[in-house]
């Protein structure tokens, strides 16, 4: 391998004069052409190599050789971090190729590229859930692959992304507050917290953050107990300890205990002081 690698770079150098390189553009020796876009491959001279291999996949579509420059220019691509490109050419391999022999590789690429351009969790997140699919669909392809960690580990970081939005949106809420402005519909921010928090958990249960998210949750319970009228307070209290329990049993060693254990005490006190009047009364 060391051998062939350092016969491929001596190739490549002795193209590499501009002159040189410009004739053998122009050549229509299309043979001698695929053996300098490998040689260009295996330098790691991607610019070079993609402006061969764009012609060459035209020439030899069908061919052995057609499908190797089908699959290279998809990755000159990829290592010139042109992730877009190198997904349309890695997709159009993968669906011409469909028992090709880099057809695995190719989707595999194709869905890290897509992972690559996975934007900012602040930002609209239509690519997220374009390469969460890409990645799922090799799953599906390759179940048994060598590559499936990889892209179980790529997956998982894409939905921590999706997750790191809704948490956004469930601090934002909360955060509002008792503010009604944007309650145009009835309920209030907290209710609102709860519910993208619940959803967020839904949708995907082993988030990183699935601790501060119950955590919102009970917080959000709690504000809103605070804020009920009298004849909704004590049930809201209620379910506000439940919460508490809920969140103490699956985060033991929390580091909101101290906190949610305040929520608590103050939630029992709120509930034994009603019991107690009623029983006066």
């Amino acid at each position: 391998m060391k051998k062939a690698f350092t016969i491929a770079l001596i190739s490549v150098l002795m193209l590499s004069s501009c002159n040189s390189y410009n004739k053998l553009l122009k050549s229509t020796d299309y043979g001698y052409k695929y053996e300098a876009a490998k040689e260009y491959y295996i330098a790691g001279q991607y610019t070079r190599s993609y402006q061969l291999l764009e012609e060459l996949i035209m020439v030899m579509k069908g061919s052995d050789r057609g499908e190797e420059s089908l699959f290279m220019l998809g990755m000159c691509f990829y290592n010139l971090r042109d992730y877009e490109t190198a997904t349309m050419y890695l997709d159009r391999y993968s669906k011409t190729y469909t028992k090709g022999e880099y057809t695995e590789l190719a989707r595999f690429y194709s869905g890290k590229a897509s992972y690559m351009q996975s934007p900012d969790p602040r930002l609209d997140q239509s690519p997220t859930y374009a390469a969460l699919n890409k990645l799922q669909e090799f799953l599906e392809f390759h179940p048994y692959s060598d590559l499936r960690e990889d892209v179980n580990d790529m997956m998982y970081d894409l939905q921590n992304r999706l997750v790191q939005k809704e948490y956004e949106n469930v601090q934002l809420y909360y955060n509002l507050g008792t503010y009604i402005g944007n309650c145009f519909y009835g309920g209030s921010n907290y209710e609102a917290c709860i519910i993208t928090a619940e959803n967020a958990l839904r949708t995907f249960p082993y988030t990183r953050l699935r601790e501060d998210l119950y955590m919102m949750i009970l917080r959000s319970r709690y504000e809103l107990a605070q804020r009920s009228v009298i004849e909704k307070s004590e049930e809201r209290y209620l379910q506000t300890i439940d919460e508490y329990y809920g969140f103490k049993n699956e985060f033991p060693d929390s580091k909101y205990m101290k906190e949610a254990d305040q929520i608590y005490k103050r939630c029992s006190a709120k509930v034994k002081k009603k019991e107690d009047s009623k029983e006066l009364n």
